[in-house]
C-alpha cells in the first residue's frame, strides 16, 4: 500500500474519530475477504506506542480544597445589567423575523455566557437560556425548574419588549464543588 494511501487512510481515521488497538503493534493494514462475494474489506489501525515512558513525564498530584461554599456570592445586579445591556442592544431596532431571532438567540447567549464569564467568578458553572418571541397580544408562560443549592446557587433574568418581539434571557450559576 503506497504512504498516500496510508496517510489518507490515517486522517480519515481521525476525522471519524474512530480508534481501533491491536494486540500486536507492527501490523498497519489488514484485508478481510468475504467468502460470499470475493469482496475485499480494509481494516486500518493507528499507529500506538508500544510502551508508555511514564518517567519521561511527572505526575500531577492535586490537593483537594475542601472549600464546600464560595468565597464571594454571585453577582446577581451585575449579570441583570449585563442582561439589560446586551438586550437592549442587540433587539432595541429590530423586528420579529424566525429565522433572523433563531440566529439572535445563539449569538446573544453566547455575548451573555462571555461577558459573565469576564467577571471571573470562580466555581461557577453558567447556563445561558434566550427566548425570543413574537408580541402579539398574546400570553405566554415560562417556567423552569432546578435542582441546586439554595445557598450557594442563583439565577438572574430579565425581559426586554419593544414594538414587535419580546426577549427572555435567563442565566443560572450552579457551584461547583
Amino acid at each position: 500500500m503506497s504512504e498516500i494511501s496510508k496517510d489518507k487512510a490515517s486522517r480519515l481515521l481521525k476525522k471519524r474519530g474512530s480508534v481501533s488497538s491491536v494486540s500486536s503493534p507492527d501490523i498497519k493494514m489488514k484485508e478481510i475477504r468475504s467468502r460470499a462475494k470475493d469482496s475485499v474489506s480494509t481494516v486500518s489501525y493507528v499507529d500506538e506506542p508500544t510502551h508508555h515512558d511514564d518517567a519521561s513525564r511527572p505526575a500531577v498530584h492535586m490537593e483537594n480544597t475542601y472549600q464546600l461554599g464560595p468565597d464571594r456570592c454571585f453577582p446577581v445586579d451585575a449579570v441583570n445589567h449585563i442582561l439589560k445591556d446586551v438586550l437592549t442592544n442587540y433587539l432595541q431596532e429590530e423586528k420579529y423575523e424566525p429565522e433572523l431571532c433563531r440566529q439572535m438567540t445563539k449569538t446573544i447567549a453566547e455575548v451573555v455566557k462571555a461577558r459573565v464569564k469576564d467577571l471571573m467568578i470562580p466555581r461557577y458553572k453558567l447556563v445561558v437560556i434566550i427566548h425570543i418571541g413574537q408580541l402579539n397580544n398574546q400570553s405566554l408562560h415560562i417556567g423552569s425548574r432546578c435542582l441546586w443549592d439554595d445557598a450557594n446557587d442563583t439565577f438572574a433574568s430579565f425581559v426586554f419588549r419593544n414594538t414587535s418581539l419580546f426577549a427572555l434571557a435567563t442565566v443560572y450559576a450552579v457551584y461547583l464543588e
